[in-house]
């Protein structure tokens, strides 16, 4: 049985229920998962591996609830630069189709090493186009040497620009054939237990891209087999009217319409939702990805999110696609959440004369990224730092530049201050980021071999 002592932390955050933030704190782990957690005089003083982290404060494992690993390979296209997510779309697309099987998954353990450096320890992908042979597979392999949880979502496009949708033939698949590899995959690769390192996910793309049939059929196949369902929703202005004119209704009334308002079910970004449709997700128990940086790239808006929180919606933060973001950073990304909503504050009429208690804070940003993430991806297992759950978590060093005169609070300063990369990344109880450096993969040629890929899409579009 392989142990893990973890000591002399700074300050050890654990996000439970008492928020407990703990001076000189450590943690020992047992089989990657935790049996201990408090100050380092606390706990044992042996264990097979020791881990002094004086200096350190440790976090624990972000979660990212929505991506697409695979845009890594396009980041910052200069014809998509500048464009709304309909024309970005139209944009990239073609490119897309040119992907290879192992540009999944060189494109995957980029994405996956950029988040383990941003302390991300469990990652939901959102995986909907199947060219040349390409399969989740090919991902979930990539994960599994990286070693960063993964809930790989099988997602599909099935309605093309012929049909009255927005994609073109050549990254479409026919129904019957997602429908068969999506059972495929959970039968293979779904594993519901504590500490599980794979989970599947069903996932049509969006309303514009798959047909109503398939998101009812996608839906029943997913209930039968206990995985959940996700999808994009409410992204846009575009795709409101699109729902309107193709379906009769607003996007989270259509969802109402083909079974996905339901405890197992997330959207990515719901920014153009009404009072009325937040307490629909709160009523349905339906779970948000906030992906703020994404939201602004593509001057789509800015999402309710402390509306949806103080409606008892579940929220968390998703990077969103490397082509929308253009980067992998989950603490960026909480900061940046952190920021938005308080920008939004400001153009709904606060004053710096009043109470400012209703701004989110950093601690509220943190919460996001590690409990509220595991929320959304009904995993109970992940998201803080308590006996019986998951050793995942990640260290950053305090005595630096980026840190210099913040640490009166340094538990704030991961967010407040510019996002640093972590020291340590450790997922069930195994290093993923070890003094700063990947352990389970060559940076140097993962970075190398993904910029031929990258070049090669670019140039045979």
């Amino acid at each position: 049985m392989a142990t893990l002592l973890v000591k002399n932390a700074t300050v050890l955050v654990t996000m439970d229920n008492h928020q407990r933030e703990i001076a000189s704190g450590g943690l020992f782990i047992r089989d990657g998962f935790i049996e201990q957690v408090g100050a380092t005089n606390e706990l044992p003083t042996t264990a097979d591996e020791i881990l002094d982290l004086n200096g350190h404060i440790i976090l624990p494992g972000l979660v990212n609830t929505h991506h697409h690993f695979y845009q890594t390979l396009t980041r910052a296209v200069p014809a998509a630069q500048d464009a709304n997510l309909f024309n970005w779309l139209k944009t990239l697309y073609p490119i897309w189709a040119g992907l290879q099987p192992d540009d999944i998954y060189t494109s995957t353990q980029t994405a996956l090493a950029e988040l383990a450096f941003s302390g991300c320890t469990t990652a939901s992908d959102h995986l909907y186009l199947f060219p040349n042979g390409s399969k989740l597979d090919d991902q979930i392999a990539a994960a599994l040497e990286i070693g960063v949880r993964l809930h790989a979502s099988r997602g599909s496009m099935s309605l093309s620009e012929k049909d009255g949708g927005l994609p073109p033939d050549s990254v479409v698949d026919t129904e019957e054939a997602i429908l068969a590899d999506s059972q495929r995959l959970i039968e293979r690769y779904h594993d519901a237990k504590a500490g599980s390192m794979t989970q599947i996910v069903l996932a049509p793309c969006s309303p514009f891209s798959v047909t109503s049939e398939l998101m009812k059929q996608s839906a029943i196949l997913a209930r039968e087999y206990g995985v959940q369902l996700h999808t994009h929703l409410a992204e846009t202005e575009d795709e409101e009217q699109f729902c309107l004119d193709m379906f009769g209704h607003r996007p989270v009334d259509y969802m109402g319409e083909v079974g996905w308002l339901d405890g197992d079910v997330w959207f990515a970004h719901s920014v153009y939702v009404n009072e009325k449709e937040i307490n629909t997700y709160a009523k349905h128990n339906c779970g948000v990805a906030h992906c703020p940086s994404s939201n602004m790239r593509l001057a789509s808006g800015i999402a309710p999110i402390k509306e949806m929180l103080a409606a008892g919606v579940d929220v968390g933060i998703g990077v969103d696609g490397s082509a929308s973001n253009d980067g992998s950073h989950l603490l960026g990304e909480a900061r940046q959440a952190m920021l938005l909503a308080r920008v939004k504050e400001g153009i709904t009429g606060y004053s710096l004369s009043s109470d400012n208690r209703t701004l989110m804070t950093a601690r509220d940003a943190l919460h996001l990224a590690t409990r509220g993430g595991a929320a959304v991806l009904g995993r109970n297992d992940i998201g803080s730092l308590e006996v019986g759950k998951c050793a995942d978590f990640f260290a950053i060093k305090l005595n630096t530049l980026d840190y210099a005169g913040a640490l009166h609070d340094p538990v704030a300063a991961t967010i407040f201050a510019q996002p640093v990369k972590s020291a340590y990344t450790v997922v069930n109880g195994k290093f993923v980021i070890k003094e700063g450096q990947l352990v389970n993969v060559n940076e140097k040629k993962l970075v190398e071999k993904h910029n031929i890929a990258a070049k090669r899409l670019l140039e045979n579009k």
